[in-house]
């Protein structure tokens, strides 16, 4: 039996140089806001995002005018400032997003895309954007234009970014999801925008096996009215069979289908850009739709202060990898990297396949400087046993990001113990509702184990408790109390806003409540303990799952694990199940280990009353395990939306448990 580390949460385990405050991006725009507001931040981190809270109109107001973002900012700067929801950046500015990343269209490398089958492909900038304004051209001959809906049920290639930007372009709406989904989960988003275009591909790869997809592209489009022409890019056939779509047409064809457009169409800075969707895990989908200002602001902010994206350093230029499906956020935000002068390098397929090895080889000869993935990646990487400072040269990376899920204690170990004992671990926080992040890296802060480095500039968050109060090292619900421009203008089909209300603003009036369990440190910092709404309350006290997950995963013979409350005798007991490693067995010692690791670890409320060996975990598309569903299941009610499960299936093994009726 594996001996878990029980070194504490929060001890440092790196420390910025010296310098790095003078060096930074965050410190030139600190520079900016000194010069014109007399503002001296001194180097603190925090007393600038304290500053930015306190001016948050004129830091986003800086911003804008410090990365030089093209269009014109207009007279007033907020309407109805203290409106949560209902106010208003910029709302006489007008822009275009695909002009901003297009800019400076040269011979440098905009996307270095990877195949699981071992394709490479190249393209510059000036590449990209001829191919952008081409598509665009079509785009606008078959009455695509500003306000109109493109659906993309795409891999991420280069098409994909190539789509997103010529519907940019135009001012239309993008949307996308990954291949992966069925029909159902297509039709369930798309159904509801009214697309008039939809782009597909013929089918993917994943793991060495190919899956066709045309058959559920003829289904999906057969139930989508509103849609008029279908593009197809061939990811499998060369020729592939477009019979039964609405005025097919191939990707490459298009290019040459018609005259390129010359111009952007500037819209509002609250004019839609995207249409992102939540998990739908517990119903339909919300469509919730994104401004074209708000995403650009927010994402130059956090590529180039927090994340440091955008320099050259010793002739070595930064090259950002994230490896994303198109329908998880972060996608959107790799993309926006474009507009920073940095280099995106794509995977698509089976991050493991053949191995463990295959994206940190891939981001060593790459020269990746920006290395993102999800948490649950990393801890598989640590369990499969790989070690990427024992196989590949790792020098060049800088910066390692972490997000959708809490990281780990042990996970922070073992990324500078495995990995690099000289990146700068960012867990990353926030999502698909604002396309963005409340709390994230800051490359002039520590790093400490199990905590994220600082909360957004820009962006007021506090934790609250259940009175509304704000407290520090205390658990509580993460909230956003001041407006932030990438709020999202609308969700989709709801006109009187009474979704959109719901679902942030009715815990508290005026406030954004995220739905996150989250602590803020006494040096500022934040410990996510999982979702609010899959806290856990047994004997009336209010726990977080992830500080369950935080012991149980520090065991070899543990490959995943999930946490629900079961209502029981008018109380709520905490039941764990778990997914084991090759070869291990839950035997009794091994269940006394895990309970005896929660109670020191955590408290005695933490301990669960079962602990259940299961041969699988659900979880959504992205890579999230879905509690909510299991508890859905083992109280007997029926999960809404199983479209929205990579691996429905797995929900079998959580059903009429007997342990569970005892």
């Amino acid at each position: 039996m594996s001996a878990p580390s029980t070194a504490p949460d929060g001890h440092l385990l790196w420390t910025p140089k010296p310098d790095a405050a003078a060096l930074s991006q965050v410190g030139d725009f600190a520079a900016l806001v000194a010069s014109r507001n007399g503002f001296d931040w001194e180097g603190d981190f925090q007393a600038l995002w304290q500053w930015s809270i306190d001016e948050n109109v004129e830091f986003w107001d800086i911003l804008w005018d410090w990365h030089g973002v093209i269009g014109d900012k207009g007279d007033r700067k907020i309407a109805n400032p203290d409106a949560m929801p209902g106010a208003k950046f910029f709302p006489d500015g007008r822009l275009n997003y695909a002009e901003n990343m297009l800019a400076n269209a040269d011979d440098r490398t905009a996307i270095s895309a990877h195949l699981e089958d071992g394709r490479h492909i190249i393209l510059s900038r000036a590449e990209v954007k001829d191919r952008v304004m081409a598509l665009a051209g079509w785009m606008r001959s078959v009455g695509i234009g500003e306000g109109d809906r493109v659906a993309a049920y795409i891999p991420n290639t280069p098409e994909a970014l190539i789509a997103m930007l010529a519907t940019a372009t135009l001012g239309g709406i993008f949307s996308s999801c990954s291949p992966d989904f069925g029909l159902g989960g297509a039709k369930d988003r798309f159904g509801q925008i009214e697309p008039k275009l939809l782009i597909a591909c013929d089918g993917y790869q994943y793991a060495g096996k190919d899956f066709d997809r045309l058959g559920v592209v003829r289904e999906l489009v057969g139930g989508i009215a509103s849609v008029r022409h279908t593009l197809i890019i061939p990811t499998l056939n060369d020729a592939p069979d477009l019979d039964g779509l609405p005025s097919p047409l191939l990707f490459e064809a298009a290019l040459t289908a018609a005259t390129p457009v010359q111009d952007f169409v500037r819209v509002g800075f609250n004019d839609p850009l995207y249409i992102l969707y939540s998990s739908g895990t517990t119903g339909a989908p919300k469509c919730i739709v994104h401004g074209v200002g708000g995403t650009t602001l927010q994402h130059i902010k956090e590529l180039r202060l927090h994340s440091d994206i955008g320099r050259t350093i010793n002739g070595q230029q930064d090259k950002l990898f994230f490896f994303t499906t198109c329908g998880w956020m972060m996608w959107n935000w790799l993309v926006s990297a474009l507009m920073v002068g940095t280099p995106i390098v794509t995977f698509e397929g089976n991050p493991f396949h053949p191995g463990p090895e295959r994206l940190w080889r891939m981001a060593a000869d790459e020269g990746v400087t920006h290395f993102g993935v999800s948490a649950k990646y990393i801890d598989a990487v640590r369990n499969a046993g790989y070690r990427p400072a024992d196989d590949v040269d790792l020098s060049a990376m800088r910066v390692l990001m972490s997000t959708g899920s809490p990281l780990s204690s042990e996970g922070f170990d073992f990324v500078y113990e495995a990995i690099s004992g000289d990146v700068q671990l960012c867990s990353i926080s926030g999502g698909t509702d604002l396309i963005s992040c409340f709390v994230l890296g800051s490359p002039t802060m520590p790093v400490h184990a199990g905590e994220i480095q600082a909360r957004g500039l820009g962006m007021a968050v506090q934790i609250l408790n259940d009175e509304g109060a704000a407290v520090t090292d205390q658990q509580g619900e993460l909230c956003c109390v001041k407006p932030f421009p990438s709020m999202p203008i609308k969700f989709w089909n709801d006109p009187n806003d009474e979704k959109y209300r719901a679902a942030y603003f009715e815990h508290f009036s005026g406030i954004w409540r995220h739905g996150d369990w989250a602590t803020l440190t006494g040096r500022g910092g934040i410990i996510i303990h999982g979702r609010s709404d899959a806290t856990l309350n047994p004997g009336g006290v209010r726990i977080g799952t992830a500080e369950i997950y935080r012991q149980v995963e520090a065991f070899d013979e543990i490959q995943e694990a999930l946490v629900v409350g079961q209502n029981w005798d008018n109380d709520v007991r905490v039941i764990l199940f778990v997914r084991m490693a090759d070869g291990a067995i839950l035997d009794e010692a091994l269940l006394g280990a895990i309970k005896d690791r929660i109670r020191s670890g955590a408290t005695p409320r933490h301990v669960p009353r079962h602990v259940i060996g299961v041969a699988d975990i659900p979880r959504t598309r992205s890579g999230k395990i879905t509690e909510l569903a299991v508890r859905d299941i083992i109280h007997g009610r029926k999960v809404k939306n199983t479209e929205a499960l990579a691996n429905a299936e797995a929900l079998e093994y959580f059903r009429n448990l007997p342990q569970l009726t005892n």
